[in-house]
């Protein structure tokens, strides 16, 4: 066998790392380019209003630096139990929604009909995304003191809802309307996840003798269970910011931030922007929590997947 001569070789190497490092750029470089949109997106309408929101908080009306705003804040019970009731809402909504979008999400994986898990999955898209006011006039059409299936147990069953003490303009009526766009979004995350189990993980189980009961305890659920964390999280996410829907339900019968951030803004109850900006920050610092904790849950599900 005749090696090629070693100034062949040297002429070669080179050339071929020249155009390995020519791809590589041209390939950072068209990526980058791909990106400036939405980094512009991200830029306009998430970071710089941030910062605004954030800066604001640190000044009074003269534009003088000032803590009064958050004084303010700790200062009001009123504002800590906006802060209580929202968590609360959105922990109880994210709950419900990952445990009842998970047993929803399981039995759409395993339809074998493929035309009518094609039809749940985009139905949950359309139902996750229907929200604000239309949805809370869905539900007072339907729950409310004259609502269709009020009226429906009042003359059938002769039960009054309303004289049990549920009402749907409260804390549970609330969360019964979250969990309506709650647990379908929770099934557009589940259903993919689902799909990390792979078949020869559960015929092995089967085969080494285990019940089915021990094949999620020990298999199925540890694998799942940073795509669920990470679901509720988005969920809670979901929840917490949510405000159209809870204002043209509850209005001032919940206290809620978003809503509570209204009133101080629009001056339902004197206008101070710099305490609006405070409650701001607040959510910002709670949300921060819930995303840090999804994007460490993902970095897990990532193993599993192989990335």
């Amino acid at each position: 066998m005749q090696l090629p001569a070693a100034d062949e070789v040297g002429e070669a190497t080179p050339g071929k790392e020249a155009g390995t490092r020519r791809g590589r750029w041209g390939y950072t470089l068209t990526s980058w380019l791909g990106l400036v949109p939405f980094l512009l997106f991200c830029l306009l309408f998430e970071v710089l209003p941030a910062i605004v929101i954030i800066q604001g908080s640190f000044l009074n009306d003269s534009g003088a630096f000032t803590l009064a705003n958050y004084q303010h804040v700790f200062a009001q019970i009123s504002n800590l139990r906006a802060f209580q009731t929202s968590i609360s809402i959105s922990l109880i909504t994210a709950i419900i929604g990952a445990v009842l979008g998970f047993l929803a999400a399981y039995g759409v994986y395993n339809l074998r009909t493929r035309w009518l898990r094609n039809f749940l999955v985009s139905f949950s898209s359309i139902a996750a995304n229907f929200a604000g006011v239309p949805l809370a006039f869905a539900f007072v059409a339907t729950l409310g003191v004259t609502g269709f299936v009020t009226v429906l147990l009042h003359n059938w069953l002769h039960v009054n809802l309303y004289d049990l003490g549920f009402s749907i303009y409260k804390f549970w009526g609330l969360v019964i309307v979250y969990v309506y766009f709650q647990l379908p979004l929770m099934i557009l995350i589940t259903v993919p996840a689902l799909g990390a189990l792979r078949p020869e993980w559960r015929e092995a189980a089967t085969n080494l003798g285990a019940s089915s009961f021990t094949y999620w305890r020990r298999v199925a659920l540890p694998v799942l269970l940073p795509s669920l964390i990470a679901g509720t999280m988005l969920l809670f996410a979901n929840s917490f910011g949510a405000f159209a829907t809870a204002f043209a339900l509850a209005q001032g019968n919940i206290n809620l931030v978003p809503i509570l951030i209204s009133f101080v803004v629009a001056g339902n109850v004197g206008m101070d922007v710099g305490l609006g900006n405070a409650l701001a920050v607040g959510m910002i610092i709670v949300l921060l929590v819930a995303v840090s904790l999804y994007t460490s849950m993902l970095r897990r599900v990532s193993v599993w997947q192989g990335k």
